[in-house]
Order: structure tokens, then sequence, then C-alpha cells
């Protein structure tokens, strides 16, 4: 049986800012419906690769293909890039004078010129998936920071795009609030939902990956399935990084039980 094509492919990417190389040399592929997720030390270039993914970084070598087309070489209408790569941030980035759903409509009608009412029926359909169908009307300020990202979700998915990209989406929530955007995540990989995800949360990262990406100093250093990545990692450098992770866990639970 033929091997699908990739949906994403990134072949010898290299930036560097000045003279410091952030990402040297990585190349990865993402299949449809696969879930990788992007884990390793701070600094190490995770969200600078989905940054330069989604075109809000420029590259000093290598190529990035979407379902088979370069969207480095030649005059890239990164605009229309943008609708079929979702990005949610850890920054909500919502408009706070516009409601919720009028923030989520802002897409779909301005940037593909969708009908008001084709895209309030797939807008609502979404809040309601992610709970939040009677806060349509509310503005950002009326929401908790969990609420607001649901939202910054429903938004990127109300573009209808091919992959989905996620940078630390629950690194600025209290942790109370992080499983409600977990769950929505989790969610939306049962589905078949394309998605690259950059993540410090070990567990999510165990329960929802296909594929464990760990790098280090701009570089991926090992790639492996959930299962054989945090039972038995190949590098001492993986082994290094999750026993420092699995000694915060028991701190971190030394303190709440306190």
């Amino acid at each position: 049986m033929a091997v699908a094509r990739p949906v994403l492919k990134i072949t010898g990417l290299h930036k560097r800012y000045d003279q410091l190389e952030v990402i040297g040399n990585l190349s990865l592929e993402v299949r449809k419906g696969e879930v990788l997720v992007v884990i390793g030390p701070s600094g190490c270039g995770k969200s600078t690769l989905l940054r330069c993914i989604n075109g809000l970084e420029t590259i000093q070598g290598g190529d990035i293909e979407l379902n088979g087309q370069s969207i480095i070489v030649g005059h890239t209408r990164w605009n229309l890039v943008r609708q079929q790569i979702g990005m949610v941030f850890q920054s909500y980035d919502l408009f706070p004078h516009m409601t919720v759903l009028e923030n989520i409509l802002l897409g779909p009608m301005k940037a593909q010129g969708r009908e008001r009412a084709e895209a309030t029926k797939e807008a609502e359909a979404f809040l309601d998936r992610v709970g939040l169908l009677d806060r349509k009307d509310s503005f950002p300020r009326q929401l908790s920071g969990g609420q607001k990202q649901r939202v910054a979700i429903v938004r990127a998915l109300c573009m209808n795009p091919e992959i989905m990209l996620f940078d630390e989406v629950t690194a600025s929530l209290d942790p109370e609030m992080v499983r409600e955007v977990l769950d929505v995540i989790l969610g939306l990989a049962e589905q078949g939902m394309t998605m690259l995800i950059v993540t410090h949360e070990m567990a999510f990262a165990r329960a929802v990956a296909d594929k464990i990406v760990f790098m280090d100093q701009g570089s991926i250093v090992e790639s492996a399935p959930p299962d054989i990545f945090f039972q038995n990692p190949v590098s001492d450098r993986a082994r290094k990084f999750l026993n420092i992770f699995q000694f915060e866990g028991v701190k971190k639970e030394e303190r709440h039980n306190d």
C-alpha cells in the first residue's frame, strides 16, 4: 500500500538571528491525521520552528512544503497559506472590543469572503463543541483564561485549516484551566485533525501524540512513538530531560500535599 504524501514536509531548515543559529538543518514530516508533539528544553527552537512554518519568521535555508507545494520558494501569499495552517499561541490575541462570535467570524468573512449566516452556523457549532456557545455574546474581558484559549482555538478551526499548530497554549493558564484546553485538543485528535503541538505538559504529550519529537539546541535529537520515547529514550540528552521533569513533578506533588 502506498504511503500517503505528507501534509507538511520540512527539509533542511536553517534559522538564524544574525550569527546565532537557532535551528540547524532540521527535517520532519507530518501526515494527514497525525499528531506530532514537539518537546525539549526552553530555548531549543520549538516555538521558532512553528513560527517559521507559519511565515512569522524568515528562514535562511531549507524548504517547507504544504501538500507537496513549497511555501518558501517564489512569492508566497502568506495570507492564503495561513488559512491552511492554523496557529494558536499562548497569548490569546482576541480583539477586546469584539464579542466572542465577532472575533471568530472576522477571519472567515473578511479573509475567505464567506456569508455571515453560513460562517455563524459553523462558529456556533464549534463553540458548542468546546462548551462555550452560551458565551458567544460575551467580551474577552468577561472570560477566564481557559475560555479565551478555547475561543482562540475555535477561531483557528473556523478557517478550516489543513493542519493546526499549537504553541504552548497552556503556558499562561492557571493549573485548573489547563485541563479544559487540553481536553479540546484531545478531542480534535480523536476526530483526526492534523496537528503539530509544542508543549511542556508531558502527560498530555504522551496521551495525544502519535509521535514525540525531542529537540535540543535547534536540532531533532530523537523521534519516536510516545510509549517508546517515554519508557526507553535512546539519547542521554532525552533521558536527562525526562528525569528533570519527573523530579519536578514529584516536587509539585509534595507541595500540593503540604
